[in-house]
């Protein structure tokens, strides 16, 4: 082997391959550019007589590491080191070291457990933490507890974070060893660029990266969200004199980003998205531009969107994009947020487990015969939600059994190396349509960056009249996977919809911009689309941008109903339906595709069941004040909740919620012959409260909460029980000769009296009559004798007969002086 690199992984070589090789499972710890994607893996190719394999995260990383190992060997990239990644393999039968995709390792995996002819497997930037590369160190810890105890597992990480993956690797033998290199960083300074008042992203690192090429020397690598984002910052820097602008990311061509892979003849402006955080290294960088920001997929369960979200990046990732700027000297780098919000960055990356769809994975899982993956070792476990989610997609695309397992279909379609929606839209649009028009739409539905248009068919004639190279030969590739007859049938709303069943929309009304998915989704359709007529669509990407209740559709195809009923017939349906629809029954036979009503008929006979639940949903949702509560019905409820208050059972609750959950018992006769809206409202709810009195205490209502109060003066005075405590409103002359307050429910609860002066207006409220006759009626007399002369106004008047009009007729002398 040829002298090595002098990097700071090198003197460490020796210890990693006699620990690999002693204890079977280890953990690198080393940051970017300390040569451990690339010597690490010569280094223990010379250690081993089988193939050293290293899985990478991304396309772009494998390829990279692996034509970087193949120039320090002095080689061709497929001899001792070559690659595979989806779609492009170069190996030879010399090949010692396999740099591979997370992904396709573990199609690997799932196709020969025992990885036959491997003896090291590699997992590089776990720190990371893709979907795949989570699931792949998962079935890695299986195969080696069971049918590889002999292979060999490196994970490496850029970050200080192993420990989780120490004890994972260890199994129960206990903690794998970590060995830690450290990095030759020179030092950093750091420079803070708030965003100017409604400034985009993209100027706001064009301004940035102006500032870095003024006060720098060297290239400057930019970290920019996505394809997007670089494009629009590129034509924001057009027009540099002696600096070339180069794009990286995974979606551009090979060649393209070998580019910004090798130094140039000019100062460069590497704009890049994650790519380059740390699987990369890019030569000649002096100067780092962050945006603050990363794309990671999401998935919304309750809308059925799913697609890339743009989150800001977290404390760790921050600290690798600015030490990319002092790999080879001092460096600087400029930082597109405030510095008091440095503090408030997350620690670390989301693991993309936890927010990510779930349906690939569960088929991995069902294909590797644990479809819960509760037998498994993860570093995070996939969400029993998100993981369920998924496995009702793959049962809905006959992938898995009702028992979860995998059918001969799921395994041909995890076979394809696809998501589980697009292998479904391949086989069976290929045997619709024919393998080619088939390929050609899902090869766009897997990238959509390409599509130059929401029109999808407009998209594709691009695409057939452009052949860009990267989509014809994954349409090759794809078309190379599947039968199909030869066909002239050319129909790619109907791929789109065997992918994406759930997303076939229809207008909500004429003229309207927005549609409702099958899915019960409501989307809308962007100005200029060149498909705005459309009474259907086959939606085959939508998202949901902030701020927005509805989702918006990014790539659709003009349908119509006979296309949504081919693609889609489970989701076909006809019911009665009886339910409570804008303030009333509605009886109907309903057809529908989903969320979305084909047609409807009333129907004359439904089921009185139905209609009496379609009732009670009703009363629930407009409220008791449905029914017809009159004086007298209202004061009984309000006497029921008193003695529920005071004595509880078995007085009944008479609230709101109460009522509604014993509907059954109260209304149970009005509900079974009610048919709509005015039945209810005709309900006497007085009539029906009293089906709740509890018998035989029923019969002492009027005893422990009478309706009216007699008075000593022999009115009966009504009291109000919609206060608490019941309120007895009298004059004051009415209840001359009580010494006391009256009570109620067997004593338990006084009345509040609310005294009244002759004028019916109040002059005191108590509930300790004795105590005020004391104390505050010496004052409310005075008042009254001044202001009501004629009436009588006694020094103690529960001595005095009560009377209800002036002083005639009562002995004077008793209330003299």
């Amino acid at each position: 082997m040829p002298e090595l690199p002098d990097l700071p992984v090198r003197p460490a070589l020796a210890e990693i391959a006699d620990t690999l090789a002693a204890d079977g499972t280890a953990v690198l710890v080393a940051p970017p550019g300390t040569g451990k994607t690339t010597l690490v893996p010569l280094a223990l190719a010379a250690t081993v007589e089988g193939r050293v394999v290293v899985a990478e995260p991304r396309r772009l990383a494998a390829r990279a590491a692996a034509a970087r190992m193949a120039s320090l060997l002095g080689e061709q990239v497929g001899e001792t080191v070559g690659y595979s990644v989806r779609g492009d393999r170069r190996v030879g039968r010399g090949t010692r070291i396999e740099v591979v995709t997370s992904g396709l390792l573990v199609r690997r995996l799932q196709n020969d457990p025992e990885l036959a002819g491997v003896d090291v497997v590699m997992l590089d930037e776990c720190h990371e933490r893709h979907l795949d590369a989570d699931l792949l160190l998962a079935l890695l810890l299986d195969a080696r507890g069971g049918l590889r105890p002999d292979l060999r597992v490196l994970a490496t990480s850029a970050t200080v974070a192993a420990d989780r993956l120490a004890v994972l690797l260890g199994g129960s033998g206990g903690r794998a060893s970590v060995l830690e290199v450290r990095g030759r960083a020179y030092p950093v300074d750091f420079a803070y660029v708030p965003p100017l008042k409604d400034e985009r992203i993209e100027a706001q690192v064009a301004r940035a990266t102006r500032t870095a090429l003024a006060e720098t020397a060297g290239d400057i690598l930019v970290f920019l969200p996505g394809a997007a984002e670089i494009r629009r910052t590129t034509e924001r820097l057009s027009g540099l004199r002696d600096v070339d602008v180069v794009p990286l990311h995974g979606r551009l061509s090979a060649n393209t980003q070998d580019i910004a892979l090798r130094p140039g003849t000019r100062r460069r402006i590497v704009l890049s998205t994650a790519v380059a955080e740390s699987s990369l290294t890019v030569p000649g960088v002096r100067a780092v531009v962050d945006s603050g920001l990363s794309r990671v997929p999401r998935i919304d369960h309750r809308r059925g969107l799913s697609g890339l979200a743009t989150v800001r990046v977290s404390a760790a990732v921050a600290e690798q994009r600015a030490g990319r700027a002092g790999r080879e000297a001092p460096g600087r780098t400029w930082r597109c947020w405030p510095e008091n919000q440095h503090a408030t960055l997350p620690a670390y990356p989301e693991p993309e487990i936890r927010t990510a769809d779930l349906t690939r994975l569960a088929l991995e899982l069902a294909c590797w015969g644990t479809a819960d993956g509760q037998a498994l070792a993860w570093w995070d476990p996939p969400p029993a939600g998100g993981l369920a989610a998924g496995r009702e997609v793959l049962r809905a695309l006959g992938a898995v059994d009702a028992d979860g397992a995998v059918t001969d279909r799921g395994r041909r379609m995890a076979a394809l190396g696809l998501h589980p929606r697009l292998a479904r839209a391949l086989l069976d649009g290929a045997a619709v349509v024919g393998a080619q028009r088939a390929a050609e739409v899902v090869a766009l539905l897997d990238d959509d960056t390409l599509a130059p248009t929401t029109d999808l068919v407009a998209a594709i004639q691009a695409l057939r009249r452009d052949r860009p190279a990267r989509w014809r030969r994954e349409v090759d590739r794809l078309a190379r996977l599947v039968d199909g007859p030869r066909s002239e049938f050319d129909d790619p709303a109907y791929v789109a919809a065997l992918a994406y069943p759930e997303r076939l929309a229809r207008r909500r009304a004429p003229g309207s911009a927005s549609y409702l998915m099958a899915g019960g989704t409501a989307v809308t359709l962007p100005p200029r689309s060149g498909i705005a007529d459309a009474e259907w669509l086959a939606v085959a990407v939508a998202g949901r941008d902030p701020g927005r209740s509805e989702g918006r559709i990014r790539l659709a195809a003009t349908a119509d109903e006979d296309l949504a009923r081919r693609a889609a017939p489970n989701l076909l349906g006809t019911r009665d339906e009886v339910d409570w629809i804008e303030g009333d029954v509605v009886v109907r036979r309903v057809t529908r595709l989903g969320a979305i009503v084909l047609s409807e008929r009333p129907l004359r006979d439904p089921d009185r069941a139905l209609v009496a639940a379609a009732l009670r949903r009703g009363l629930g949702a407009t409220g008791l004040d449905l029914l017809r509560w009159t004086a007298d019905a209202t004061a009984l409820r309000q006497r029921l909740d008193f003695l529920h208050r005071t004595l509880g059972a078995p007085w009944p609750p008479v609230d709101d919620e109460a009522l509604l959950a014993a509907a059954d018992t109260w209304l149970g006769p009005e509900l079974a012959t009610a048919r709509r809206r005015t039945d209810l409202e005709r309900i006497d709810a007085g009539q029906a409260l009293r089906r709740l009195l509890p018998w035989p205490e029923a019969a002492r209502l009027d005893e422990l909460a009478p309706e009216r109060l007699e008075v000593p003066s022999g009115s009966n005075i009504r009291l109000d029980y919609a206060a608490d405590p019941p309120v007895l409103a009298v004059k004051v002359q009415e209840v001359f000769g009580w010494a006391a307050t009256p009570r109620l429910a067997d004593g338990r609860a006084a009345v509040l009296l609310h005294l009244l002066s002759p004028a019916q207006r109040p002059i005191a409220v108590t509930a300790d009559l004795a105590s005020f006759w004391h104390t505050g009626w010496p004052r409310v007399r005075a008042e009254l004798r001044g202001r009501y002369p004629k009436h009588a106004w006694p020094e103690d008047p529960t001595t005095v007969p009560a009377h209800r009009g002036t002083a005639r007729g009562i002995n004077r002398g008793s209330s003299a002086s």
